[in-house]
Order: C-alpha cells, then structure tokens, then sequence
C-alpha cells in the first residue's frame, strides 16, 4: 500500500493546528531563510550580513527580531575598539534544530538548480571531511528510501474537522 492507494485518516483532520504551517508562518519568506543561512556558516552581524546578502536594511532588521521573537536567535554584545556597542546574532538550540531543514534545502537545491560546475557550498563533516547529507528513519532506526513509504495519520495533538 501506498498513499497513492490509502485514503489518508489525516485529511479528516482540521489543519487549524498544523505545526507546518505554524513552522511557515517564522520561516516563509525567503529573507528569514536566507538570515539563518548566513547565521549557520558564521555570519553573524547585522552589516556583514547586509553586504553578503542585498537584504535592505529595514528587511534585514525586521527578520532579525522576529527570529530573536520565536527564539531561534539572540543577541550578543561586541564593540570594536573605539566605536559603539553592537550585536551579534546567535543561534540558540530551538534555532540550531532548523539545521537538518537549511541541509535538506540545500540538497534539494544541489540536485535541481545548482549551476553545471556544481553547488556552491558543500557541508562536510569535520571530523571526516566526509560530505553532510540528510536522511529519513523511522524511529525504529529503519533508513526510509522511498517517500512513498510514509503515509500521514492523526497525531495526538488532531482536531476532528
């Protein structure tokens, strides 16, 4: 069976508590996603940022705080010497966790819109220097290959439509 061939149970469900969609309400513009990209390899202050990426500086500023709202970064003093106090933007662990969502994005990314050279930015293991990837269990440990393997259900946290 498949979830081509099973009626999904899910579909019985409101989607009014949808953690999806809660999840894309914080990470749906591409600026956010592109902020925590910048923050996962290093990037961390606000003018560093703004050069690296072209996001207008009002934008830049409003997905900061927003993302310091939801709690997937805070703030950290600096100052160079002789100049004003400033902030560092730093993941904490709720935003460390978005890490297997930014690899499988970039996978994706990889395979279908990299340029013929290649990707531009591999990920590799450092204590290997083996190349990071995702990948699927189950929470019996099982390796799932093929998506059609999954099929949605009603979870606890389900509201009958």
């Amino acid at each position: 069976m498949t979830p081509d061939t099973v009626p999904a149970a899910a579909l019985a469900y409101s989607a009014d508590v949808c953690t999806i969609g809660r999840a894309m309400a914080i990470l749906g513009e591409k600026s956010t996603v592109v902020v925590l990209r910048e923050v996962f390899i290093g990037n961390r202050r606000f003018d560093d940022m703004r050069l690296r990426t072209g996001i207008p500086r009002q934008v830049l500023a409003s997905r900061l705080a927003m993302l310091v709202d939801n709690g997937l970064l805070h703030r950290e003093p600096y100052q160079e010497p002789g100049a004003r106090v400033r902030h560092e933007y730093r993941l904490t662990d709720k935003g460390f966790d978005l890490y297997p969502v930014l690899v499988a994005v970039r996978e994706w990314g990889d395979r279908y819109l990299a340029e013929p050279e290649g990707p531009p930015l591999e990920m590799v293991h450092l204590d290997c220097g083996a190349a990071v990837h995702g990948e699927l269990r189950c929470a019996d440990g099982h390796r799932v290959t093929a998506y059609r393997e999954i099929v949605p259900r009603p979870g606890p946290g389900a509201r009958r439509r």
